[in-house]
């Protein structure tokens, strides 16, 4: 499958949110394409580069990313939040002639293939406290405590993590794996797990 690919400097889990101002002229030129084909598009951590100007070099792991809302609030800047959706890797990079990178990707399968082991319950039941405190509107719904990958993506966006940390995490390919990394980082930061 072959899709726009937004080199950015976070990481964007599936399930999770991510808000964009979109403002240069190839990530416009994108961001209509999407809308009227109610395509999606790749969202990879930058490795080298910025996300301004030149094309940056992504990390070979990103997140599909579909447009849940849109505003244009005035003309030449989208303000989006978009949802990521599925894994994938990049097979193929190419530059478009706007300069748009455009990638060849095959999607990987998300690390969630169990229910959530009793002994990271109480990854769950802080997940839903945090829940409690900011609202349900503030997270992708419907919410998905059972789901063990779901539940160490949404917890991995409130913990203090650089980006390459984050990306980490995105890589890892099985469900238990990921949620003790996750409860082990929470313990890191004086949380009792």
């Amino acid at each position: 499958m072959e899709i726009p690919i937004f080199p950015l400097g976070t990481v964007l889990f599936p399930g999770g949110v991510l808000p964009l101002k979109i403002f240069e002229q190839r990530y416009l030129e994108m961001t209509k394409a999407c809308l009227r084909d109610g395509s999606p598009f790749g969202v990879c951590l930058i490795r080298e580069g910025k996300e301004v100007g030149a094309t940056a070099v992504p990390s070979p792991i990103g997140c599909i990313a579909r447009i849940r809302e849109w505003d244009m609030p005035q003309l030449g800047i989208f303000l989006l939040l978009a949802e990521g959706t599925d894994r994938f890797r990049l097979v193929d990079t190419r530059i478009d002639r706007s300069g748009l990178m455009i990638g060849e990707v095959e999607t990987l399968p998300l690390p969630s293939d169990a229910p959530v082991p009793p002994e990271f319950d109480s990854c769950v039941s802080m997940l839903k406290v945090i829940i409690e405190k900011i609202g349900e509107d503030k997270l992708p719904s419907p919410a998905r405590h059972d789901d063990p990958a779901w539940v160490a993506y949404r917890l991995a966006e409130f913990l203090p993590l650089e980006s390459p940390a984050r990306q980490r995490l995105l890589e890892m390919e099985t469900a238990d794996l990921l949620m003790g990394v996750v409860a082990k980082l929470l313990r890191q930061q004086g949380v009792e797990i």
